[in-house]
């Protein structure tokens, strides 16, 4: 003789009550889980970047090895290792001559004029730039040739080539 226990009212109220209750707590326990595993990656994130930044130096020392003079075997092994590794950590580069000048990007140290030049564009790479996915690291530091400027000291706008159109700025 099975059966089944009465049902009032009541006592579906509170299977329903207490089923919201368990619903609602296991909500907010899956948001705490994907808050945590995202505060997981942002640490994580931090952490890469902040060991990244701390080598730069690391490597300039090994690009100013290779401008001065052809690198040995062994350091040259030692160098393409580290540059590789960093690589895989999410590490790139950029800078490069010819490349056209972006504030965002470059650190303008210097600024020369040729008469010819139609835009601001980087002619000398004195130290790389770094990024991490989207995340700058360190601008390259550069020396810019761009248009002569006109109108300095008349015009509030600090144009640079084509005159009045605000298209180029001096860094």
């Amino acid at each position: 003789m099975n059966q089944s226990p009465p049902q009032s009212p009541e006592l579906l109220r509170l299977v329903d009550e207490r089923t919201a209750d368990l619903q609602r707590v296991k909500a907010e326990y899956d948001n705490y889980r994907k808050q945590v595993r995202r505060d997981r990656l942002a640490v994580r994130e931090i952490a890469t970047e902040n060991v990244l930044r701390a080598l730069l130096p690391v490597l300039d020392a090994v690009e100013g090895a290779r401008r001065q003079e052809a690198m040995t075997p062994g350091l040259k092994a030692v160098a393409d290792v580290l540059e590789t590794q960093l690589a895989s950590l999410g590490l790139k580069a950029f800078g490069e001559v010819n490349e056209p000048f972006d504030p965002t990007r470059h650190e303008a140290v210097t600024h020369a004029v040729a008469p010819d030049a139609e835009r601001l564009t980087c002619t000398e790479i004195l130290s790389r730039g770094y990024r991490v996915g989207d995340r700058l690291l360190r601008a390259a530091r550069v020396t810019v040739t761009g248009p002569p400027a006109c109108g300095r000291g008349g015009g509030a706008e600090g144009t640079a080539g084509g005159c009045g159109t605000g298209e180029h700025r001096d860094p």
